[in-house]
């Protein structure tokens, strides 16, 4: 998808994402209880905004509330909604985190983080939120768990919705080298043009999130198989992994230049 930039997936499925049937399934009370469980006292920031699904409600329970989006039509849909107008929101690719001040939760759910295309950007998100972290905050990432098994030889062909009127499905190649998926989900209505809704994501195992965190001095407080606080094992599709600014003296220690040697003495005879 050479074509592909961090906005087109929000730009092309806007119209329609609070009604895409796996969005609708969401467990959106579940998700907001927790997070306001921890989100301290101080500002919160949303990675990936979009619709305002989580934030507006979010927002409601008395936080103050800050975005960021490269979609601006998926903010435009938040704004329609009540409370929308009045979350802060900046544009561009959300890994840059270019937001001022601290805040005492940052979190990006639903399999948003993948969006960042490279390790490197991945690895320059974690550093940029832990520099926007209080000493007190913390940082909440919902990703799926990978199951190389759904695809046969890097492919996948599957149905996400089936009705007499409308078809919804989802053609997807899967590059394990690179742990890249690039997909397109299709929707055919009875009497319509078809469209096309693609998404690419870089996935990332738990344990290389950990050390990317280890990377940007935090370290994991807690991992969950769901919002509800269910433990994390081998059945887990998902993980809700939390982290935290780690002591300094738990951060990766850099490396401690040896002294010159000084050249012998010659002794006199």
């Amino acid at each position: 998808m050479t074509d592909y930039e961090p906005s087109t997936y929000g730009d092309k499925v806007a119209d329609i994402y609070d009604a895409l049937p796996y969005v609708a399934a969401r467990p959106t009370e579940a998700t907001v209880e927790f997070l306001a469980s921890i989100a301290g006292k101080r500002r919160v920031l949303e990675l990936g905004i979009g619709t305002g699904r989580i934030a507006i409600p979010l927002a409601a329970k008395g936080f103050k509330l800050c975005g960021l989006d490269a979609s601006q039509k998926m903010v435009a849909k938040m704004r329609e909604k009540p409370g929308g107008d009045a979350i802060q929101v900046e544009f561009g690719n959300f890994g840059e985190v270019k937001i001022g001040g601290k805040f005492s939760l940052i979190y990006v759910v639903f399999n948003t983080f993948f969006s960042l295309p490279t390790q490197d950007e991945q690895v320059r998100c974690f550093q940029r939120i832990a520099r926007h972290l209080s000493d007190d905050g913390v940082f909440a990432i919902e990703g799926f768990v990978p199951d190389l098994g759904r695809y046969d030889r890097g492919q996948r062909v599957g149905a996400i919705n089936v009705s007499a009127e409308r078809v919804l499905f989802e053609v997807t190649q899967h590059d394990i080298s690179a742990q890249c998926i690039r997909s397109v989900q299709v929707e055919v209505r009875d009497g319509e043009t078809a469209h096309l809704y693609p998404v690419q994501l870089r996935y990332a195992l738990p344990t290389e999130l950990d050390l990317m965190a280890r990377l940007a001095g935090m370290r994991l407080r807690a991992r969950y198989g769901g919002w509800n606080r269910e433990p994390f094992n081998l059945a887990s599709q998902l993980h809700v992994s939390i982290y935290e600014l780690a002591p300094k003296a738990l951060a990766a220690p850099r490396p401690k230049k040896r002294p010159a040697k000084r050249p012998a003495r010659r002794r006199r005879a």
